[in-house]
């Protein structure tokens, strides 16, 4: 209520020292809507950001081992291996970019593409390098990719709630902006215009 009302005196005392005139465009531009409010995750925010750091320490390590058990696993495993240590390394990068950028700028669209390429892709994978017992894990390895696994999971359940909450903020500000531009009084002409038959 105090900020309303600073930002109205603000903009009063603006406009007549610089000598415009008070439209209702610039009061309603300076104000703050209801629907504006910021929907961003912050337990995803901290999920991301740590495992942003973790990835690299589990990538090294990930071939580190690899590295000295290569020889000792079968053929077909070895390049199943290489190829899954691959596909999460791509998507790893462009996953966290993702996250980052839905969750920061409140996109939905990123971040649903984020939460599916976790849930789809990197969980799968994760879960079968944790599982598959031809690869000969070691307890760094699978420590690692329990550590991995948690933030993956608490990921999962972040993302979930976080595309929640800005799905039902976006679907709000459409039926505002929808609803705004039914009341806005500049606007009845243009709508007039735009629902006249063709003569």
């Amino acid at each position: 209520m105090a900020a309303d009302y600073m930002r109205q005196k603000l903009t009063t005392f603006t406009e007549n020292v610089f000598l415009t005139k008070p439209t209702q465009e610039n009061r309603q531009r300076h104000m703050i809507r209801p629907g504006n409010e910021l929907v961003t995750s912050l337990p995803l925010q901290i999920a991301l950001y740590f495992n942003v750091y973790f990835f690299p320490c589990w990538l090294v390590t990930c071939v580190v081992m690899l590295s000295l058990k290569f020889h000792h696993l079968d053929q077909i495993f070895q390049f199943v291996i290489i190829t899954v240590y691959i596909v999460i390394s791509g998507t790893e990068a462009m996953r966290l970019y993702l996250g980052y950028l839905g969750n920061l700028q409140e996109r939905v669209p990123e971040l649903a593409g984020f939460w599916l390429l976790t849930l789809v892709l990197q969980l799968p994978l994760l879960i079968f390098l944790l599982a598959a017992r031809g690869g000969k894990g070691t307890h760094v390895e699978t420590s690692v990719h329990l550590v991995f696994l948690s933030f993956l999971l608490a990921e999962i359940v972040a993302g979930f709630f976080a595309l929640k909450s800005m799905s039902r903020q976006q679907v709000m500000k459409f039926h505002l902006q929808e609803f705004d531009e039914i009341l806005d009084p500049a606007q009845d002409g243009a709508l007039d215009n735009r629902y006249q038959p063709l003569t």
